[in-house]
């Protein structure tokens, strides 16, 4: 006897009504997840407050908190970081639905049950689905762990937090943190 699974679009993600959890999908399949705890949503928040105001000062494109991106079809894949940047230049006029492709930076908030596998398995799917730089950010160790295509880089609590690909942010880690 043979099973098989029923995959789903990220059309029928869109219309999900379960608010209880987040939800992801890969390659198809859904990836049901618990909503963030107090701590996760408060770095998230100093995150997005502190990324916002230097991208839209400086024109440089839009900061986005929990949003879905269209990264294959067929079957589709639709994930949501915590918080993510797209360029001006790679912008589109996506006002409803998924963003078409993968932002430029997409940061990962770690929750204290993560594997470091199960991390770096999502890492490298981002970069290869177009991402450009790939922030993870541990509450728990105070770091934010920036990962390129060329390399990594694990800036520490006492460190100022610079990635060229948000061009000219930089920002105190502490600040993350507080």
């Amino acid at each position: 006897m043979t099973t098989t699974t029923q995959l789903m679009t990220a059309e029928e993600l869109m219309n999900i009504d379960d608010y209880s959890h987040r939800h992801e999908l890969i390659k198809g399949e859904l990836l049901t997840m618990p909503l963030p705890k107090f701590e996760h949503g408060r770095v998230v928040a100093n995150l997005t407050l502190l990324l916002g105001p230097h991208v839209k000062a400086n024109n440089l494109g839009y900061v986005c908190a929990e949003t879905g991106y269209k990264l294959e079809t067929n079957p589709d894949t639709v994930l949501g970081p915590d918080v993510s940047f797209v360029s001006r230049e790679r912008a589109s006029d996506v006002l409803d639905g998924y963003y078409p492709g993968a932002p430029d930076v997409a940061v990962e908030v770690l929750s204290p049950s993560d594997r470091r596998s199960r991390v770096e398995w999502k890492t490298n799917l981002w970069l290869s689905l177009g991402a450009k730089s790939v922030w993870n950010v541990n509450p728990k160790l105070r770091t934010v762990e920036v990962v390129r295509a060329s390399g990594r880089r694990v800036f520490h609590y006492s460190d100022e937090l610079v990635d060229d690909t948000v061009p000219g942010f930089h920002v105190a880690v502490s600040e993350i943190f507080n």
